[in-house]
């Protein structure tokens, strides 16, 4: 096999590599829009995170379309000074997990439990595979999504746990939330003090540490993209 031959099959491997990362990347985006479907339907109240941005529309008058964008871009630019710069998976978790969402709805999977203790299952239920789903697009080191991009600067820059920096987050949002009118229920103070809790032990069992694992930036696979091209061109 001469020098052409071995860059082409590297140039495949690496091609092959980007796929599956994608696929798992998807894959990911896919429970998180799952789990978040099935503790909407639990029927205990809303995430944290919208009753905060349905508070926020409340608070300015804007609709909450506009809202979710602008406090998504405001947190875009928090994780840029805490040193989380985004990459190809922060873009990809805005756009796909809300499709998701929609076609998961559209396929009516769920319906709200009648009992208590039906609906507090599918909203634990709801919250592992929201999880699960956070944990396995994080495993490609793609780029972190705007909020979890948050939670990863923080626990580098403190040392502190995934609990107890998650729980603060999804508390704050849910407290600033409150003072701003948006509606919540007790699945909503559930969640917002669960959810750190359940990542945290999930990144234990898998062995995976956000402060090690390297999320790539948009800058690195733009970087890569024309080493690949330049190496293809190279080999022609």
């Amino acid at each position: 096999m001469n020098g052409n031959d071995c860059e082409g099959v590297g140039i495949l491997e690496n091609q092959n590599s980007i796929i599956k990362k994608m696929m798992v990347l998807n894959i990911g985006f896919f429970l998180c829009a799952l789990g978040m479907m099935m503790m909407l339907y639990a029927g205990l109240g809303a995430g944290p995170w919208e009753t905060f941005h349905q508070g926020l529309s409340v608070f300015t008058g804007l609709s909450f379309g506009r809202v979710s964008q602008v406090a998504g871009l405001a947190i875009i630019l928090g994780g840029v000074f805490l040193g989380i710069i985004p990459g190809i998976g922060s873009i990809l978790n805005m756009i796909l997990i809300g499709l998701y969402a929609d076609i998961i709805e559209s396929l009516g999977l769920f319906s709200t439990p009648s009992s208590l203790v039906l609906q507090l299952l599918l909203l634990f239920v709801g919250m592992v595979v929201n999880c699960m789903g956070i944990y396995v697009y994080l495993l490609n080191g793609l780029g972190a999504g705007p909020r979890d991009g948050i939670m990863i600067g923080l626990v580098k820059k403190t040392n502190l746990s995934v609990t107890f920096i998650k729980s603060s987050i999804e508390v704050t949002a849910l407290l600033i939330g409150i003072l701003l009118g948006g509606p919540y229920g007790i699945g909503t103070i559930i969640a917002a003090l669960g959810m750190g809790y359940i990542l945290d032990r999930i990144f234990l069992m898998m062995r995976f540490d956000p402060k090690k694992v390297h999320q790539r930036t948009l800058k690195e696979e733009w970087e890569s993209i024309k080493g690949h091209k330049e190496k293809e061109r190279i080999g022609q």
